[in-house]
């Protein structure tokens, strides 16, 4: 059977042909191509922005409570409305992208979110940019998830760990960007917080860039039966380079047995343990990362520092993110990751605490800045876990509901910092967001799959061969 033939799926309900064997092309490649890294400028742009976008509230809404006389808990149903968005935005587009393709919704997410983070800097209260921010989070979730499925389909499995990590390292750049920028804009003037949401909305000018650079994955396009001729040019493209770059020839590709065809049911199925525990996992993590994050200059002004002083002091440890996934790297192929992410964990769960109870600025940033650079480590292992555990044909969704649960856990989040804060203080806030990080390791690590270096086919089939036996 050649590269073209069309994969005989949908009489046997099982996945064979041309998908496996470009799967096991790509995947045998002991190297980062020169195209990979063509895809990395490019993507790593794109994820810049929607970092950038992101975060892009949370650094304006010290000048907007002082602008409009918000409330902490205005401020909350604020960032919610955000991760609302996200959470509709991360379903919808992992389904759409299973069904046409990840490259059509990946560009498209991105022209969406900037149109809206446009928008945004043109609000004229809480309301309107409550909903600017809903349709804004939308766009940003759906790229982000299947930016990270479109990674680990088109990586060679030795490699998409660290590869990921690098991504997150080239974006998270955003946080820095959108913290510093706020921190040069925001005290301007009044109205000066509008430009930071300007900035966000520069990320389309990537996504026209990717429209000419992005191929389709070729693993969905083999799945479909819609790989063409370009498709094997590109893998035999990639396949040149890397003897070029290795001075030797390839190795000889390893056979991927057939694979179950997936259907949305499997879901609820053989794969329903991966969903319950990427989605608890996600879960945790947005309850104490955003719940740090966001609430930072917040809580700082709280504590009795200057809204240009608590910027300052979220300007610094926002540095902290492009390290903090770029710590993942050396170690994102080597260990489990399930158990790497457990011991990230427990570590922040610490720094947390000291964070919330020291009250010398020196310890404030230096505990601070820590447990911001492991979360970002923690970022990109359960990013490349999630984007590997489920079938090919469900993986959008299934990343998706991950994601997806995770970003309403945020919805919950904003409102439960300021219900925290509000009745028991800062320090309560602190142990609560410990609590949390603690959690999403102890899931990972109990309940987690094993996917360091496994071809993705091999995880897929794993969990659809046992559709009756997962929780």
């Amino acid at each position: 059977m050649t590269a073209t033939d069309p994969p005989d799926t949908r009489s046997t309900g099982t996945r064979t042909g041309p998908g496996p064997d470009l799967a096991a092309r790509i995947d045998r490649l002991p190297v980062v191509t020169r195209t990979h890294r063509r895809w990395v400028v490019v993507l790593g742009a794109l994820f810049v922005f929607d970092l950038v976008d992101l975060n892009s509230f949370a650094y304006a809404a010290p000048a907007l409570r002082a602008e409009w006389g918000l409330s902490i808990g205005t401020v909350g149903l604020v960032t919610s409305a955000g991760f609302v968005g996200m959470f509709v935005g991360a379903i919808v587009g992992g389904r759409l992208s299973d069904r046409f393709g990840r490259r059509p919704v990946l560009i498209g997410s991105v022209f969406f979110y900037s149109t809206f983070s446009l928008l945004s800097a043109a609000a004229w209260d809480a309301t309107s940019l409550g909903v600017l921010r809903v349709l804004t989070g939308f766009g940003l979730q759906a790229m982000t998830g299947v930016l990270l499925v479109y990674v680990s389909e088109m990586f060679p499995r030795a490699l998409r760990g660290r590869y990921q990590a690098i991504l997150l390292a080239v974006g998270l750049a955003g946080v820095p960007i959108a913290a510093w920028l706020a921190r040069l804009v925001v005290p301007l003037g009044p109205d000066a917080w509008r430009w930071i949401f300007v900035f966000g909305a520069l990320g389309a000018v990537f996504g026209a860039v990717a429209l000419r650079v992005l191929p389709e994955s070729a693993r969905w396009q083999a799945a479909h039966g819609r790989t063409t001729p370009a498709t094997e040019t590109l893998i035999a493209r990639m396949e040149d380079e890397a003897r070029a770059a290795t001075g030797r020839e390839l190795p000889t590709p390893t056979p991927v047995p057939p694979v179950p065809a997936a259907t949305v049911g499997d879901l609820l199925r053989g794969a329903r343990r991966r969903v319950v525990v990427a989605a608890a996992a996600c879960v945790f993590l947005i309850l104490s990362f955003y719940g740090f994050t966001a609430w930072v200059p917040t809580l700082l002004v709280e504590r009795g520092y200057t809204t240009a002083q608590s910027l300052t002091f979220a300007s610094i440890l926002a540095i902290a993110a492009v390290p903090g996934a770029l710590l993942a790297f050396p170690v994102i192929d080597r260990v489990e990751r399930k158990t790497l992410v457990f011991g990230l964990q427990c570590v922040v769960a610490v720094l947390l605490l000291v964070f919330g109870l020291v009250t010398d600025p020196v310890w404030i940033v230096v505990s601070g800045f820590a447990a911001s650079m492991l979360m970002q480590t923690g970022v990109a292992v359960l990013y490349t876990y999630i984007a590997e555990v489920f079938p090919l044909e469900l993986r959008g969704l299934g990343s998706g509901i991950a994601n997806g649960s995770g970003r309403l856990a945020g919805v919950v989040g904003g409102v439960l910092v300021a219900a925290i804060y509000t009745g028991a203080g800062t320090v309560a806030v602190y142990v609560y967001l410990a609590v949390a990080a603690l959690l999403m390791g102890v899931v990972l690590l109990v309940f987690g799959e094993r996917t360091s270096n496994r071809a993705l086919e091999d995880i897929s089939a794993d969990a659809l061969a046992r559709k009756t036996s997962d929780v």
